[in-house]
């Protein structure tokens, strides 16, 4: 064996600040992110917005898009086909959907954003998962002892005696169903210290990441040192080169310690901005990007010229300025193409929900749409976390368009909104003299080819908020 000197050629995926900027776009609520434009037009004077008359041209115009989707026919909406209008620059003025109208005209009630919680988006997300029964009652009673920073701090074996005497299961069971929770969205939650928080985020990322196993080996074994060693001592400790650590400790810098931190719900009275809209027109879904309301988003050209005539620290300050300015301009426009796919894909497969209402919403998974538009589970959950559509019905979440699934007699599947939508409509219906049993709606569900049982639509009658039957006696 000799030593020898080696080059190779691959592409590797690292947290740089533009991949965590983008992330962090992709999260946020409409509100958020105008809020985090007008912070970074005040603190970067390469950042302006574009006055109104220099818009007035191309209001309304279709950005270039090398996959238009003229033409291409939904095979779920039947002759539905597909149109997509949308300016790939910030700032796209809201409004001019088809059938629903402007938002600005609809109920405002509609818009007032629900506080959503870590709860919300780990219990949503569960719901989604392929689980058993079981499996999805241990996943809940954990995501139940998950704090606001997306830690379980409570001993599995809390967790057992929570369950009991309805459900006795073993610690090895549950730290299995722990780690189907921990593979959610945030990443890292679930984690029971910040060593294994920050482990399970280097896991997510590809193997070839630079410095992810050194940084695995720091968290692993240095965690409660880190601080104080320095890149120095890091390298002693582990063996490595002062340039090896820094890469490594670069790359646990970019991890975030509290993951649960950055899911939380607006306040009730904050009215809710869609980021896009869903209209038909002469049979034709149309997809539309909803902008910010200011004026566009561009770079300040006067700041942009001086770097030709500056030299020094001040050519340093601007180039920097610019290249923040360009990651932001660039970043916006990924996080409006992450939206669009999304929502297109939504459209597709659930048109009936759009058409119809509830009842014709069929099951669909963040796996599913995750498989058709070549993206990560995670991003299609960020991207649709917080997030809502003005269609036709309204101003409705995006997350309105998932449902888990229940086998039907027929050998298909049923979603669970769609089973929600008909016990409610079998109680509206239902004689207020002798209201329905949970057991006579699981008959009446069987009847119509969904075999459910009493112990299911006793949960989803309580998640309607249906009283049960002795109550809707007395009511009446």
């Amino acid at each position: 064996m000799k030593p020898r000197l080696q080059t190779s050629l691959g592409q590797h995926l690292v947290l740089t600040p533009q991949l965590r900027q983008a992330l962090h776009l992709l999260q946020l609520s409409m509100p958020e992110l105008e809020l985090e434009i007008t912070e970074a037009v005040e603190s970067n004077p390469l950042l302006e917005w574009e006055e109104p008359s220099a818009l007035s041209a191309s209001d309304g115009e279709s950005g270039p898009d090398g996959d238009d989707p003229r033409g291409e026919r939904d095979d779920d909406a039947g002759h539905d086909a597909w149109d997509d209008d949308r300016d790939v620059a910030w700032g796209e003025s809201q409004g001019g959907s088809g059938g629903g109208g402007d938002d600005q005209d609809g109920d405002a009630s509609e818009r007032i954003a629900q506080s959503e919680t870590l709860r919300d988006h780990l219990t949503w997300q569960l719901n989604l998962s392929h689980l058993s029964p079981r499996e999805l009652a241990i996943g809940e009673a954990l995501v139940d002892a998950i704090d606001d920073d997306g830690y379980l701090r409570e001993p599995l074996s809390a967790i057992a005696e929570a369950l009991a005497p309805e459900l006795r299961c073993s610690e090895g069971e549950i730290a299995a169903a722990l780690r189907t929770v921990q593979r959610l969205d945030p990443t890292g939650v679930g984690a029971r210290d910040l060593g294994e928080c920050l482990l399970l985020q280097l896991d997510a990322l590809p193997d070839d990441t630079p410095g992810r196993d050194l940084a695995r080996r720091a968290v692993a074994t240095l965690i409660e040192r880190l601080a104080r060693l320095g890149i120095e001592g890091v390298a002693d400790a582990l063996g490595c080169s002062g340039e090896e650590a820094n890469t490594a400790l670069q790359l646990i810098k970019s991890l975030e310690p509290r993951p649960g931190a950055g899911i939380g719900g607006m306040p009730h009275d904050t009215y809710v901005v869609p980021d896009c809209s869903i209209s038909r027109q002469n049979g034709v879904w149309r997809v539309t990007l909803a902008g910010s309301r200011h004026s566009r988003l561009t770079i300040h050209r006067g700041y942009e010229q001086m770097l030709q005539h500056t030299s020094g620290a001040d050519a340093g300050y601007l180039r920097g300025r610019l290249q923040e300015a360009r990651w932001l301009l660039k970043n916006l426009e990924a996080r409006g193409e992450t939206l669009l796919k999304v929502v297109r894909c939504l459209v597709r497969e659930q048109s009936g929900f759009l058409e119809f209402g509830a009842q014709a919403l069929r099951p669909l998974t963040l796996r599913e749409v995750a498989a058709q538009i070549g993206m990560h589970e995670s991003t299609v959950s960020r991207a649709v976390s917080r997030k809502y559509v003005h269609t036709p019905r309204g101003t409705i979440p995006l997350r309105a368009f998932f449902a888990s699934g229940i086998d039907t007699g027929g050998g298909g599947e049923a979603s669970s909104i769609a089973i929600q939508d008909m016990i409610r409509r079998l109680v509206e219906a239902e004689d207020p003299r002798k209201p329905l049993s949970d057991a006579r709606l699981a008959d009446r569900l069987k009847d119509s080819g969904i075999p459910v049982a009493r112990r299911t639509v006793a949960k989803y009658r309580e998640a309607l908020n249906i009283p049960s039957s002795h109550e809707r006696v007395r009511m009446a």
